[in-house]
């Protein structure tokens, strides 16, 4: 057994050990521990059904035995959706979260996004259910969804953030946030946690807005003169469009009044982006709020492009 193979059993072992197998002992012919590691690995491989947890386990059979035991082969496709099905489902779910912790903070993550997003087709018009609302944090580094709260609208994603951040250690991490998370009491809790914040700001925080626009467009008129100002450009060319990034990253001065209602805040980013095709231009700038002190080419790399 390698290294990481070792590791990722460990892992397994740690994190599902207070799970319970509700399976009668003596009748099992494949161990719990088996069945979830090929089910994690065969799920980060792609799979999405039953019978694609099989095939993967039987195309890789000679390498999962190597830290695998597999007394009787590879689980059928039925004995995985049995035992899945047979799992206490919160039990499985908090195993899973604990699982997913490690292995962002064992791989180094310290990028953490959350978004707010309306599953399709999960209103029901019959029993005037509204659609179902869901606000997710991801590992931007290795992809992971860390964790997950759900919301009947899309306005409660503003108490349903700081629920979520609860369940997370965001020491030393950085936690990015659309509009609707740029809150006074938001930005309070990230840095409670030992975390830092980039929140992106939309217009719903007047004179926020207002303020450091104003910060922004003096230092354009005065070439920042006074001011602790860096900047990074970027240009993109493909499938007939050109896009050019222009980053500014300003140290908001210790006057500035709003350093002194938002906790830690030291840093504006300001993402002005460039979409030329044929002879369209299209312009947007972006704002960020900012606690740690950053620089225009990290703050491009993490500000600027969406999310996926």
């Amino acid at each position: 057994m390698d290294d990481q193979a070792h590791d990722f059993v460990a892992t397994l072992q740690r994190c599902f050990g207070e799970l319970k197998d509700p399976r009668v002992a003596a009748s099992c012919d494949h161990l719990l521990m088996d069945i979830l590691a090929i089910t994690i690995l065969a799920v980060a491989s792609g799979a999405d059904d039953w019978t694609d947890l099989e095939t993967f386990g039987r195309l890789r059979h000679d390498w999962l035995k190597t830290f695998l035991a597999l007394p009787h082969g590879i689980p059928s496709h039925d004995t995985f959706r049995r035992v899945f099905g047979l799992l206490d489902r919160k039990q499985f779910a908090v195993c899973l979260f604990q699982w997913t912790q490690a292995i962002h903070e064992a791989t180094g993550g310290k990028l953490i996004a959350i978004d707010g997003k309306t599953l399709r087709r999960s209103f029901a018009k019959r029993s005037g259910k509204a659609a179902l609302h869901l606000v997710t944090a991801w590992s931007s580094e290795n992809g992971l969804t860390l964790a997950q709260v759900a919301c009947e609208e899309k306005s409660n994603e503003i108490t349903a953030i700081p629920e979520l951040l609860k369940l997370l250690s965001l020491r030393g991490c950085t936690v990015t946030i659309d509009a609707m998370g740029c809150q006074k009491r938001i930005a309070a809790q990230i840095r409670a946690q030992k975390g830092h914040y980039v929140l992106a700001l939309k217009g719903n925080q007047s004179r926020l807005d207002e303020d450091l626009q104003q910060l922004h467009f003096r230092g354009i008129d005065t070439d920042f003169a006074g001011l602790s100002c860096d900047e990074y450009e970027t240009t993109e060319t493909g499938h007939g469009r050109t896009t050019t990034r222009n980053v500014h990253v300003i140290a908001i001065p210790q006057e500035h009044p709003q350093r002194r209602v938002w906790k830690d805040l030291r840093t504006l980013a300001v993402v002005t982006t460039c979409r030329t095709e044929g002879d369209k231009e299209t312009w947007e700038t972006r704002w960020y709020v900012i606690t740690a002190r950053a620089f225009a080419t990290a703050a491009g790399e993490r500000v600027g492009p969406r999310h996926p």
